[in-house]
C-alpha cells in the first residue's frame, strides 16, 4: 500500500465516524453539570453534619457549663420568679471544597458553611 492509499483509507474511516463532534460538544457541559450537582450534594451533607456537631456541642456544653469564647449565652425572661433560664448558642464554621473553580464567586456566594446549635443551660445550684 502506498501513502496515498493509506491516507485515503484513513479519510474514509474518519468520514464513517459520524457523531464524534456532537458527542464531545455534549460531553463538556454534561461534565460541568455533574460537577455542579456533586458540589451541591457535598455542601448539603457538610452543612448537615456540621449542624449535627454544633447541636451536640451545644448540648454537652450546656450540661457541663464549659463554654468557649465563641459561645453566646442569652438570658430568657420568665414569668416565674423562681425560674431563671439561659440559652446557649454555639457556632461552627467550615469551608467548602470547590469542585468547579469560580462557581461560588460567579453565583455571588460564600464558600463557608456557618451553622448554629442551641441548648438550654442547666442551673448548677
Amino acid at each position: 500500500m502506498n501513502a496515498r492509499a493509506i491516507h485515503q483509507n484513513f479519510l474514509d474511516k474518519l468520514r464513517q465516524e459520524r457523531g464524534n463532534v456532537e458527542s464531545s460538544l455534549v460531553l463538556i457541559p454534561l461534565i460541568f453539570l455533574f460537577l455542579i450537582a456533586v458540589e451541591l450534594i457535598v455542601a448539603t451533607n457538610l452543612r448537615n453534619s456540621d449542624f449535627s456537631l454544633a447541636q451536640s456541642d451545644a448540648s454537652s456544653r450546656a450540661i457541663s457549663g464549659a463554654l468557649t469564647s465563641s459561645d453566646r449565652v442569652i438570658e430568657l425572661n420568665s414569668p416565674d420568679s423562681f425560674t431563671h433560664m439561659k440559652l446557649l448558642i454555639t457556632r461552627r464554621r467550615h469551608s467548602l471544597p470547590q469542585l468547579v473553580p469560580g462557581l461560588v464567586a460567579l453565583l455571588g456566594g460564600n464558600s463557608v458553611v456557618e451553622v448554629f446549635g442551641a441548648a438550654v443551660m442547666e442551673n448548677l445550684n
